[in-house]
């Protein structure tokens, strides 16, 4: 069985009130074994003792160096830690975890048979509600039945995770009878609410502070030690943090990419400001870029692509407050 993917790429503005997204490059991270959440809190920045079979922890998973490998939403799934992520930083992340997790009674692997959809917009609460008996929200944010996982991720629109095997989560999709957009509006909904996404380029090159996890409760200070928490730790106390993730929109005629120079105008010159890290082109010539500035940067400074001296971008408000 197939579904039908609506392949166009709109703006923000020219969503539907109520959609599905096929979430084709979206991944995960399981742990399982008798010390998984021992192992785990001493790899990642949040404090997974706090990890529940309904909670929904944001953290990210770094070097010894305080490098970021992944930024992932944590859930509890069949007794498993699950680190949901874009597949981009799997590799290196998968990779870390396992090479440091063969000193422990833990099982570390890619989530397999396993599809993931995104349920958005105005009246999805209520489509989930005709098919399933609970549905998740911000107080019970992981709701478990049998296979089937529901997410609920607040911000600017509501927004459910449906896990499940692969087997008949198909079918369940098409009965809800909307349209199913492909993967890159995922993209754009999570540069729009600031929620860091990492593409390879981008892997070992930030410090978690610098995607703004601090501002998105993705870091724990109480927690004791992990990875690459000196770092951080000395980022948050001692002011040395410099950089920030902004949500930057303007228009472009060429293809953006996650290697390109973010420029800012000074008087009549042009001055690197920064570096892209996702983007999303929309079809009506709107461009969506998530990069990583100076986190002193005017509000009203004028960006640019490198090389593209035709392109045109401005802030845009992130729905948080970089702290």
């Amino acid at each position: 069985m197939t579904i039908s993917l609506n392949t166009n790429l709109p703006a923000v503005n020219e969503l539907p009130d109520t959609y599905i997204i096929s979430l084709s490059e979206f991944g995960a991270i399981t742990l399982a074994g008798e010390e998984q959440s021992k192992y785990l809190q001493g790899q990642v920045t949040c404090d997974v003792n706090e990890s529940t079979s309904s909670s929904l922890l944001t953290g990210a998973h770094c070097n010894a160096k305080g490098k970021v490998f992944s930024t992932f939403r944590l859930i509890n799934r069949l007794s498993e830690h699950m680190l949901l992520q874009p597949k981009s930083s799997i590799k290196a992340s998968l990779a870390e975890l396992q090479k440091f997790g063969v000193f422990a009674k833990v099982s570390i692997k890619t989530a397999e048979n396993i599809n993931f959809y995104a349920l958005v917009g105005e009246e999805a609460e209520n489509v989930l509600q005709s098919k399933y008996q609970q549905v998740p929200d911000s107080l019970t944010p992981v709701i478990n039945i049998g296979t089937t996982s529901l997410v609920y991720i607040s911000g600017q629109q509501n927004r459910y995770l449906i896990i499940d095997e692969a087997v008949g989560l198909l079918q369940r999709i098409q009965q809800f009878e909307l349209p199913i957009y492909s993967y890159p509006i995922w993209e754009l909904l999570e540069i729009s609410e600031g929620f860091p996404l990492l593409s390879e380029n981008s892997v070992n090159e930030y410090v978690p502070q610098m995607l703004n996890l601090q501002a998105i409760n993705g870091i724990s200070f109480t927690k004791g030690c992990y990875l690459g928490q000196e770092t951080v730790a000395r980022m948050q106390y001692l002011g040395k943090n410099k950089r920030a993730l902004f949500t930057l929109i303007g228009n472009s005629k060429e293809d953006i990419k996650t290697t390109d120079i973010i420029e800012k105008q000074l008087g009549e010159n042009w001055r690197k400001a920064g570096d892209v890290i996702m983007s999303y082109q929309a079809d009506n010539g709107k461009v969506y870029i998530q990069g990583v500035l100076a986190n002193d940067v005017e509000t009203s400074t004028n960006f640019r692509i490198k090389g593209d001296e035709e392109s045109s971008f401005n802030l845009s408000n992130l729905p948080y407050t970089i702290t």
